[in-house]
């Protein structure tokens, strides 16, 4: 298992960037005349949340053992509370550079599937919804989204609702966040128009995963979606389960989301935590 820091300059962001990446190249198996076959590695795109960074998933999850027995390389870049949307006026388009241009990057970087069924994005909170809005706009790069307890909020935003007090942030913030609060209906950082759109021109939908807590604060906003998903006949697993918005939640459903995609089996492989006999 590869663990590796990379600081590239991201033409989307105009700065210097940095990315941890996960990638399973090093196996050791336990069957002496087993010979590995390497092939292109599928691989996941991991958005954190909100005041998170690319070291969340590390210290937060296990996700580097599970992607080692699933031969899956993760991404896993930094957002910097700007919810992974384009903001080209600015000169800030973080959708674009981790669904394009972090996508290309690493590619041509480490030996990764250039396939859609093998190229997955996910996130948790800000970074749910970051990967609910670049999935569906670059779909035709990602083949399933996981959004884990996604910030599915643009209702309580565009209305300046009271909920958005939960989250510490000003409307001052969100404004700044997406560009203007009055730029987010029907465009790319509405999730509903990008649905719509999908279907209006009749393209496929990735498949989404979405699990949500019963505790959490955006329950009611991602039920509401969940409204939405029906009535469309979207592809989406959803799931309500006792929890918070917190870390033991995100840490179960990051395996459970890695155990519904389509990886590869589990492999037997030697590492320090699981030695032969």
């Amino acid at each position: 298992m590869a663990l590796v820091q990379v600081n590239f300059i991201s033409k989307m962001l105009s700065r210097t960037v940095t990315f941890n990446a996960i990638i399973p190249l090093d196996h050791i198996s336990f069957g002496k005349e087993e010979v590995l076959q390497q092939k292109p590695l599928k691989t996941l795109y991991l958005l954190h949340g909100a005041f998170g960074n690319y070291t969340d998933y590390l210290s937060g999850t296990r996700i580097q053992r599970w992607a080692e027995e699933h031969n899956l390389a993760v991404i896993m870049p930094s957002g910097e509370n700007q919810f992974y949307v384009d903001k080209p006026n600015r000169g800030e388009n973080y959708g674009a550079y981790v669904a394009d241009e972090l996508v290309e990057f690493t590619r041509n970087m480490f030996p990764l599937s250039h396939k859609k069924e093998d190229t997955f994005i996910a996130g948790l909170s800000m970074g749910g919804y970051g990967a609910m809005i670049n999935g569906l706009k670059y779909h035709e790069t990602f083949s399933h989204i996981g959004a884990f307890s996604p910030g599915l909020m643009i209702d309580q935003i565009i209305a300046r609702s009271e909920l958005l007090s939960v989250t510490g942030w000003s409307l001052d913030f969100y404004d700044n966040a997406f560009g203007g609060i009055d730029t987010i209906k029907d465009s790319d950082k509405d999730y509903y128009y990008l649905i719509n759109q999908l279907i209006e021109n009749k393209q496929d939908i990735p498949k989404i995963y979405l699990p949500i807590g019963t505790e959490d604060f955006l329950l009611e906003s991602v039920r509401g979606f969940k409204s939405f998903a029906d009535d469309k006949e979207i592809p989406l697993t959803y799931i309500e389960d006792e929890g918070g918005h917190e870390w033991d939640f995100w840490d179960k459903y990051v395996k459970n989301f890695l155990d519904w995609l389509p990886l590869d089996e589990k492999g037997n492989y030697l590492s320090s935590g699981n030695v032969a006999e």
